[in-house]
């Protein structure tokens, strides 16, 4: 279960803190959009996420946008939010978290990846020797594939005992 296993879990973006960042000994943030920041199927952010944005960037922190959503959709919704994104990037596979990585010059191990996916957030920070921060989804997805990872992730959250309580998770061997 390594690769699929996140360095930190909590229930929702903004629950992680700067102190869980600099815990965590990441510099760079790569955020998803859909059910991390915003529904996937409203161009606004959840309540809350803007002031959550502020405050970590107003913290020392490097923070763009890798979503495997179109630009047509991801690159309105990062100018609105005033960040920089990366579209199409194919998570779990690494070369979007490339060229976030390159637009942030990062070196890996400062970088951790924050969204509601095993299969494509967490595999992929894994991967690209990242960390990574679980959330849970706030929103129902459509479509075949979605309802196929989310099958699978029941297992894996139910044996990490993640977020269960509405308690943090942190991995103190990552």
């Amino acid at each position: 279960m390594g690769l699929l296993k996140p360095t930190a879990a909590v229930r929702s973006v903004t629950d992680i803190t700067p102190g869980l960042l600099r815990q965590m000994g990441v510099d760079a943030v790569l955020l998803d959009v859909d059910n991390t920041l915003a529904s996937p199927y409203e161009k606004t952010p959840y309540d809350g996420v803007q002031e959550w944005i502020d405050e970590i960037k107003s913290s020392g922190f490097a923070v763009v946008i890798c979503s495997n959503n179109f630009g047509k959709r991801i690159r309105p919704f990062a100018k609105s939010v005033g960040l920089d994104c990366v579209s199409m990037s194919l998570k779990p596979l690494p070369f979007g978290f490339i060229r976030a990585k390159k637009k942030l010059r990062e070196k890996p191990d400062s970088v951790v990846v924050v969204g509601d996916q095993i299969y494509t957030d967490v595999l992929g920070a894994n991967m690209g020797r990242m960390k990574s921060i679980l959330l849970i989804p706030k929103s129902e997805e459509h479509g075949i594939t979605i309802a196929i990872r989310r099958r699978l992730e029941v297992k894996i959250r139910k044996n990490l005992k993640i977020l269960e309580r509405g308690e943090k998770y942190v991995d103190k061997q990552h």
